[in-house]
């Protein structure tokens, strides 16, 4: 039994293959482009998208089940006839809709997203971006006069090319703003609310199920990454939670049969999986910038390589009241404004380039912290968090986000565990159980006090207050 899981990213598309004897390898895995046409705004080329997807697919050989992972609530339009693009790809991170967003709060718009999508009005999410394709291009208005417009996240779009089923999963859909939480169903009123026409948008189906073939091979799972990956982080009980530090850094925290709505603390109610029926809740803390800011780091010339941030000869930068807030697009969870802008804070004439990056890498972490302390007040998330992505190959942030957190921090040396999520799930769609990936995990356990963690906090949230309401 092989099972091929591709994960398709913000900056890459891959492909994992599964064996049932516990072999997992990487069959190919291809970066794309980033488009900024405008401040703010960031696009991917779908036909790019989807040959690399194609290209993945090539790689794998002979599989017995797909399983897709996308981006969550990257979207755009296409022709359902002819299956070609009629917008860009626009990504999560952008913020093109802001003013929209703001025009819909300020006409009391947010109590209806929140109280049946679980969500903020935040540009984020897909349903502005969705509305703004149908305001702004001539192809897709044309498209929606002619009965031939299909709307949808990137995994729709994916799906429907490549297997002709337009459809879409639960988790996906969770994070348009268009889906009721409670019914699992597009809801006319957040639809008309967005201006985004329900017929337009694709079936919304269970995580696990049918997605029709690719060849001959049937896709039987299909789910936002970051839900992937609470999977294959092994999470299967109320207040397990991991956090994947990719592009952005994401947390969730598995609520079980429970939708938890905590909108004061920026805390958002997804839905973690949906198998025969029965969904699994959870609850979403996001950071829109975690390695996209290391990377940015990186084209200033603050670091040449990423051994570099391995470790560092100064105490935390923090501890020095030096402190750097990631808010290159602005504060996601908990506070959700978009006004914020990123900063440096505390440099004098003996900063140096390491210490800038210090600063960096723990003020991820601590943003990170922010997020799971808004969750410790709901449930009890676990004392053993479990972390992955490109940060936490760092000891130095590892170690960091344990003393920050003041709890254990668990690292995997095997951290495809996206695609390993998603590999499990399509192998349940085929009757299959996947043992865990052979694996090795280090633990980092607190080092300092619980006061000097408090002080750390407290100096950081100084900071994230200096640096909101700039844009």
């Amino acid at each position: 039994m092989r099972i091929a899981a591709l994960d398709q990213g913000t900056t890459s598309t891959r492909v994992l293959v599964v064996s049932h004897n516990g072999s997992a390898d990487i069959q190919l895995a291809l970066r794309h482009q980033q488009h900024h046409p405008h401040p703010g705004w960031v696009e991917h080329d779908p036909l790019e998208l989807l040959n690399n997807l194609q290209r993945c697919l090539e790689a794998t050989g002979r599989v017995d089940a797909i399983g897709l992972a996308n981006q969550g609530e990257s979207c755009l339009a296409w022709d359902a006839r002819t299956g070609e693009p009629l917008s860009p790809v626009i990504v999560w991170q952008d913020n093109r809709t802001a003013d929209e967003i703001n025009r819909l709060r300020a006409e009391s718009g947010e109590a209806l997203t929140l109280e049946r999508a679980g969500l903020p009005l935040d540009p984020y999410f897909s349903a502005s971006k969705l509305a703004w394709i149908l305001r702004n291009l001539p192809a897709a208005q044309q498209a929606q006069r002619e009965g031939r417009l299909r709307l949808g996240t990137t995994d729709a779009y994916f799906l429907d090319r490549l297997t002709g089923v337009f459809a879409t999963d639960v988790t996906t859909a969770s994070r348009t703003s268009l889906m009721n939480l409670a019914t699992a169903q597009w809801d006319p009123e957040l639809c008309a609310l967005f201006g985004v026409p329900l017929e337009a948008l694709p079936e919304i189906r269970d995580t696990v199920g049918h997605f029709g073939e690719i060849g001959a091979t049937p896709v039987t799972a299909s789910l936002v990454d970051q839900q992937a990956s609470l999977y294959g982080h092994g999470c299967r009980n109320p207040g397990d939670a991991k956090i994947t530090f990719g592009t952005g850094a994401f947390a969730l925290t598995l609520t079980g049969e429970e939708i938890i709505r905590a909108p004061e603390k920026g805390l958002l109610a997804t839905i973690a999986w949906q198998i025969d029926g029965k969904p699994q809740y959870a609850m979403d803390g996001g950071v829109y910038d975690a390695s996209a800011a290391v990377e940015w780091a990186g084209r200033l010339g603050l670091f040449n390589d990423f051994s570099e941030l391995a470790a560092f000869d100064q105490p935390p930068a923090i501890g020095r009241q030096l402190a750097f807030v990631p808010a290159l697009s602005g504060l996601a969870c908990p506070h959700w404004d978009r006004s914020a802008a990123a900063l440096w804070v505390g440099m004098n004439a003996a900063t140096s380039r390491q210490d800038m990056c210090q600063a960096l890498l723990e003020g991820v972490a601590l943003r990170s912290v922010e997020v799971i302390s808004a969750m410790d007040g709901f449930l009890n998330v676990t004392d053993q968090l479990s972390i992955d992505g490109g940060l936490a190959r760092s000891p130095y942030f590892a170690q960091f986000l344990a003393d920050a957190l003041q709890r254990c921090i668990v690292t995997q040396r095997f951290d495809e565990l996206t695609a390993f999520g998603c590999a499990a799930l399509a192998a349940r769609g085929v009757g299959v159980d996947l043992a865990p990936p052979r694996n090795t995990s280090t633990s980092f356990r607190p080092k300092v006090e619980a006061g000097v963690a408090r002080q750390w906090r407290e100096t950081f949230a100084d900071a994230v207050t200096r640096c909101r309401s700039w844009r």
